[in-house]
């Protein structure tokens, strides 16, 4: 459960790759990437929202280029940018509204890409 303010809101947060094959069990599905997904047509996709200003920033995406050497200092650099980003507020409004939310990503590393950091960042900044 995500904790929105004052109102507790029965939640599912997933991430996922955009190549993988769309499911009725995603929810409400948002693309999280800068950048469309390389050979992923448009109407291929499936998504509900590109909010291609929640990702990191070109720079940040281009020094960290999945290196796992790099993963913690990511970690806090996207962290740091989240707290300014114009977007969260738009994020967590979606949110709200739906029980389910996928975040769509393209990266082929799962488990160290930034749809992970948005995920865990989302759920530790939401109940506060």
């Amino acid at each position: 459960m995500i904790n929105f303010g004052n109102q507790f809101s029965p939640m599912t947060i997933k991430v996922k790759r955009i190549y993988e094959p769309y499911s009725a069990d995603d929810g409400y599905r948002i693309l999280v990437d800068r950048l469309w997904p390389r050979g992923m047509k448009k109407e291929d996709a499936r998504i509900d929202k590109w909010l291609k200003e929640i990702a990191p920033s070109t720079a940040l995406r281009k020094w960290f280029n999945h290196e796992p050497d790099k993963w913690e200092q990511f970690r806090q650099e996207y962290h740091d940018e989240l707290k300014t980003s114009v977007a969260l507020d738009e994020l967590l409004a979606d949110l709200k509204e739906h029980e389910t939310v996928t975040f769509l990503f393209s990266s082929k590393e799962e488990k160290i890409n930034h749809a992970v950091v948005l995920k865990q960042f989302v759920a530790d900044h939401s109940q506060s």
